[in-house]
């Protein structure tokens, strides 16, 4: 490790955010798993939007890239129109 005070407060924010990231991308993780779980095509549609959130939240933030945010978002839209059908 670095001794300049410059390098060691980067480090400290670095796990700071490592771990803030980890955080919230478990948490999206969860909720998509909870959303590809549910069978009833209104609950899923009803949950849709705050999970499509979370994931546009970590690409603007940078934790995820913005291609497999789409990604994710069309196929869990896929999923629940599958439901309704």
């Amino acid at each position: 490790m670095a001794n300049h005070s410059a390098t060691k407060k980067d480090v400290r924010q670095s796990a700071k955010r490592n771990e803030r990231n980890r955080y919230y991308g478990k948490t999206t993780r969860n909720a998509i798993r909870d959303l590809r779980a549910i069978s009833e095509p209104s609950a899923a549609a009803a949950k849709m939007p705050s999970v499509s959130s979370m994931i546009d939240k970590l690409a603007k933030r940078g934790t995820i890239h913005k291609n497999k945010a789409a990604n994710l978002k069309r196929k869990l839209a896929l999923k629940i129109n599958a439901l309704a059908k």
